[in-house]
């Protein structure tokens, strides 16, 4: 079984509850207007990797607290996605998974969709929308946006993991590429860094 990525990092530390491995899907039909992943839209971006590489990889990352899903949009690739997240999960990890679709409506669409659930300990639904922005919230970046915590594992965490702060890690590679992860306002940062350009 195979998916299409877009991105991974192997320890980011704003896409979920600490330090996470992080995988970014391609592929997006929502196209939801402002949303600053347009280049993972693509069904045909990115590239293919298997599950079972992909759980390697996963397993070589000792620091790590859990797998963060996103994207793209995760549930266009959710057979594999169930498959890589049950198999998180055995290994004593957690996963984060990030959806433009309303949770009530995914439940709805079949088994597949109620197995990553099922294998999900935490999951944020809904599009983003941009004249309801807001960063206010860890993780993401409309108002209308909600957080399900489908697991016991983090019950007892659930004030502490909602009052965090949303932000923005800045990664430069030695190639002078930079590479931006997290939520939070990144046109403001954009404008901030071009008076450094100057």
């Amino acid at each position: 079984m195979r998916l299409r990525i877009a991105r991974i990092e192997p320890c980011i530390e704003n896409e979920g509850p600490g330090k996470r491995f992080v995988i970014w899907v391609q592929g997006c039909r929502l196209r939801c207007p402002g949303c600053f992943n347009y280049g993972m839209w693509d069904l045909r971006g990115g590239f293919s990797i298997s599950v079972n590489a992909l759980l390697r990889h996963i397993k070589a990352e000792k620091d790590i607290e859990g797998v963060t899903f996103l994207g793209g949009e995760p549930f266009l690739q959710v057979r594999a996605l169930s498959a890589l997240a049950k198999k998180t999960q055995t290994a004593g990890l957690s996963v984060v998974t990030f959806t433009g679709y309303n949770y009530e409506n995914l439940l709805k669409r079949g088994r597949h969709n109620k197995r990553l659930i099922k294998h999900t300990d935490i999951l944020i639904d809904g599009e983003f929308i941009k004249s309801q922005k807001d960063f206010s919230r860890p993780w993401t970046g409309s108002s209308n946006q909600r957080y399900f915590f489908l697991s016991e594992r983090y019950a007892g965490k659930k004030e502490e993991i909602l009052s965090a702060k949303n932000c923005l890690e800045i990664k430069i590679g030695e190639d002078g590429e930079i590479q931006i992860t997290g939520m939070g306002d990144a046109e403001e940062l954009l404008k901030s860094l071009e008076k450094f350009n100057r």
